[in-house]
């Protein structure tokens, strides 16, 4: 029932698992424990990786970088994996980023 879903969406299971995964790493590797975070690490991780593997995996290929065939299952799930990784640090960046902008904004108008 998942697979046929995620087939649904165009999304590869074991890309959405090792995207979790990483995002489990990210939250477990925190000094400090925030519940949001628990939470919120392996679903950012794992969509992440299900939306932006597969084309960050063709934009190495294409720029030439020495890969393995991408069609290997392990070089999708490394890059999944990493994506994972590395989706909430880039949400929190983001986050953080906008919320500045905000205050920025309200604080000039107000």
């Amino acid at each position: 029932m998942m697979h046929d879903f995620f087939d649904l969406l165009g999304i590869k299971g074991p890309v959405v698992a090792a995207g979790l995964a990483g995002g489990v790493l990210r939250a477990l590797s925190r000094h400090r424990y925030k519940l949001r975070e628990m939470v919120a690490s392996p679903i950012c991780g794992a969509l992440a990786a299900a939306y932006l593997t597969l084309p960050a995996v063709s934009y190495f290929k294409t720029t030439g970088l020495p890969m393995p065939d991408p069609s290997e299952d392990t070089t999708t799930l490394a890059a999944a994996f990493l994506i994972g990784v590395c989706a909430m640090w880039i949400s929190d960046i983001l986050f953080e980023f906008a919320v500045r902008k905000l205050k920025s904004t309200l604080g000039d108008n107000g």
